[in-house]
């Protein structure tokens, strides 16, 4: 099963290149089926049965989530960009995009909206599928450890009073309709000028961190994206903005990383340098406070980290 569920991320992965570089003759059933030595009925029974949704179906959501994208960012007309993603029409694009995000795409262009974008399937996760880490690496890179002033922003975000860590924040936000991950991470994925990820990224969760928002006596987990100061965009009904002004932070963070093989550890190391670190060689204190964020950023591509509050003495 385990082989199966790699094989299916491998798809998934394959899908999305195809996708970028427009090479529809890969992108058939038939195809894919063949590439990975399957036969259509059984490739399309095991992905179902993993990704609770058809292949055609994720095919064609998957297509429009990269459409939108050019809809929002390109000056392309939508024909053009119905061609360059396979629909057979520009009728029979509009038809799929209304469908799927409920406005026309001449009106989305016209003024986009945050909309749930299908987001590039995890089937493969080792940590979900409860086997750890792939034997025990030692990794090479060294945490820094650093004071930032990070400028007013806002945060977009969900919070849960209830959650113990990131596994656990989605199976509670998941017995709640409209809050699960996929609708808020779809959601996250279409709002354009995201202050970390990268905007072109498509629908595979860039620029979404976690964080912790301190209350009076209490502090809450959140999901969500920061963005400018400025932001005056729509907000989805079941997400929260907060003003963040300008503050001071320290950063525990380590750099890039191989998740399969490092994840828990480097993790671990992090947890480490924090409770090793002595603030009394510093002026600052830790400093939470009501209104005060930590985020948690992890991208193993680049980084992992945590940014705490803090402030002078």
């Amino acid at each position: 099963m385990y082989e199966w569920h790699k094989q299916v991320q491998k798809i998934v992965d394959g899908i999305d290149r195809c996708i970028a570089n427009r090479d529809d003759d890969s992108l058939t059933l038939s195809a894919i089926a063949k590439e990975n030595g399957y036969s259509e009925f059984y490739m399309t029974h095991k992905f179902k049965e993993l990704a609770g949704i058809s292949f055609r179906e994720y095919l064609c959501k998957r297509r429009l989530a990269f459409a939108l994208i050019d809809i929002r960012d390109t000056s392309k007309s939508i024909l053009e960009i119905a061609v360059d993603y396979g629909f057979s029409s520009h009728e029979a694009f509009c038809r799929s995009f209304k469908a799927a995000y409920g406005i026309p795409p001449s009106t989305y262009r016209a003024r986009p909206r945050p909309v749930m974008l299908r987001t590039r399937l995890i089937t493969f996760d080792r940590y979900l599928l409860g086997l750890g880490e792939i034997g025990m690496v030692k990794s090479s890179k060294e945490i820094k450890i650093y004071f930032v002033s990070i400028p007013a922003h806002k945060f977009l975000h969900i919070k849960n009073y209830e959650s113990n860590g990131y596994f656990d924040f989605w199976e509670k936000q998941d017995a709640i309709p409209g809050m699960d991950c996929d609708t808020i991470c779809g959601l996250l994925d279409s709002i354009k000028g995201k202050l970390d990820g990268d905007d072109s990224v498509i629908g595979q969760f860039s620029g979404q961190i976690m964080a912790r928002i301190y209350e009076d006596g209490k502090s809450a987990e959140a999901y969500g994206v920061r963005l400018p100061a400025d932001y005056d965009g729509e907000i989805p009904a079941q997400m929260l903005m907060m003003d963040v002004p300008q503050a001071e932070y320290l950063v525990f963070e380590h750099g890039s990383f191989d998740y399969e093989q490092e994840g828990a550890t480097v993790g671990e190391k992090l947890h480490a340098a924090i409770a090793a670190f002595d603030f009394g060689s510093t002026d600052y204190v830790p400093d939470n406070s009501a209104g005060r964020l930590a985020y948690f950023y992890f991208d193993p591509e680049r980084y992992m980290k945590r940014v705490l509050p803090v402030k002078h003495k």
